[in-house]
């Protein structure tokens, strides 16, 4: 297996941020395998899912329905709202795999790979990258 680690600068905002790119430039030049994905934070998560038309915010909407930025939360330290963060990670994974044919994510036609980050207070996730060749 071969893995390597880069980072991404999220900001102070919630973001839903497409790392498809990243992903098929990791996998370039491979021939079969597996891709997986991680991101090593208590407060982020992977998914897969069509973006550029919406379902990116529909998927920080829906979290922000389920998981409220309030004074609910026990784990209470940082901005507002922040042990929804902690909680996060079991809605969103913080992992996901993805078959690679060729060199080639094989996603479907509108499937992206994003990190998904509603952790305000951290500005930058590290991701780790693993090619399992097959």
């Amino acid at each position: 297996m071969e893995s390597e680690t880069r980072t991404y600068r999220t900001g102070g905002d919630e973001v839903v941020l497409d790392l498809t790119r990243d992903a098929a430039d990791v996998v370039a030049g491979r021939g079969d395998g597996l891709l997986h994905v991680f991101v090593p934070h208590a407060t982020a998560g992977i998914a897969i899912i069509e973006t550029g038309a919406g379902s990116d915010d529909d998927l920080l909407a829906a979290l922000g329905d389920l998981l409220p930025a309030d004074d609910r939360w026990r784990h209470r330290h940082g901005s507002p709202g922040h042990g929804r963060s902690h909680v996060m990670p079991a809605i969103v994974p913080p992992y996901a795999t993805v078959p690679v044919l060729g060199g080639r994510l094989a996603l479907g036609t509108w499937q992206s790979i994003c990190l998904v980050d509603l952790n305000v207070d951290n500005a930058e996730r590290e991701v780790r990258w693993s090619f399992l060749e097959g």
